[in-house]
């Protein structure tokens, strides 16, 4: 079952650059922001990551610009989680908020990491699937 998360942002001045526009830096701090929202649907947020042993590195990111966004503009960007056996596969839409019309897209894979010896898992670790509440494969 895909799982998503939907945030909506404003934004703000110091977003944008000399013509008004977001500066394309920025869009990683939104998918960022519309990510914890995901991970939080579900209740594996940064800090049960670590405190279950596992830190989840972006090891990946993909941005599609379409139409930029501009200062005081408020957008909606949605995170969807695709994949999770082995990896944290995470699609994005950024849209405007009052339209709907499209202005990025992009995706972003994390993979987990053993704090503790510093080894990346070639599966997502059981904590995962429990706290998605699916069958681990």
């Amino acid at each position: 079952m895909k799982r998503s998360a939907e945030v909506t942002i404003q934004i703000p001045f110091h977003d944008v650059d000399l013509v008004g526009i977001v500066w394309h830096g920025h869009y990683a701090k939104y998918f960022e922001i519309a990510r914890c929202a995901l991970l939080e649907s579900f209740d594996y947020n940064y800090d049960r990551m670590l405190a279950s042993g596992y830190g989840w590195p972006v090891i990946d990111l993909r941005l599609r610009y379409v139409k930029p966004a501009q200062f005081g503009q408020k957008i909606r960007v949605r995170a969807t989680l695709l994949e999770w056996e082995n990896r944290l596969r995470i699609e994005y839409l950024v849209t405007d908020d009052a339209s709907g019309q499209r202005l990025t897209k992009g995706e972003s894979v994390q993979v987990a990491v053993n704090i503790a010896t510093r080894e990346m898992c070639m599966v997502s670790p059981d904590v995962l699937f429990e706290r998605l509440g699916e069958p681990k494969p």
